[in-house]
């Protein structure tokens, strides 16, 4: 019974740290909907099998590849983004999610992850288990496709 409460609280922990970065990476990849339901599957796996994902060196990583796989199941073509609202300060392209969406996949994730939510280089780097270099190249890449696609001069 201990060992079941001991077991569970690091699992609580480690939900509570891992869950928003699982979250905005899937949601990156799959879409807002897609996302939030793959990051909770990728969260049950894990409790199912939380001796081998506690154990792993990049558990999260792993697990964005589960809900990954587990939500392109269910995928459509096109990976829907929240629209923009109106009038939102700051301003935003009304356009952006659909430029974003029309990017292929590995270009879209690094580029919401790096100018999105903030991350750094290395953490995009360590979750999708790349180099920094290969993340510049697919930021760079990812840029200028929506630069191009909006109209935008650098």
């Amino acid at each position: 019974m201990l060992s079941e409460a001991i077991e569970s609280h690091s699992f609580d922990a480690f939900v509570r740290l891992s869950e928003p970065r699982l979250h905005d990476a899937l949601c990156a990849t799959l879409g807002n909907d897609l996302g939030s339901d793959a990051t909770a599957e990728a969260l049950a796996y894990a409790w199912e099998h939380w001796s081998k994902v506690e154990a792993m060196e990049n558990p999260v990583g792993y697990l964005y590849v589960v809900g990954r796989s587990r939500g392109r199941r269910l995928r459509r073509r096109r990976v829907a983004l929240m629209p923009v609202a109106e009038g939102r300060i700051p301003w935003v392209e009304p356009d952006l999610p659909r430029a974003l969406g029309g990017l292929p996949e590995q270009q879209r994730v690094v580029v919401m992850l790096l100018y999105c939510f903030e991350w750094t280089m290395s953490e995009v780097a360590d979750l999708l288990e790349v180099s920094k270099s290969t993340v510049q190249t697919h930021a760079r890449r990812g840029l200028t496709r929506l630069r191009k696609r909006l109209k935008v001069t650098p």
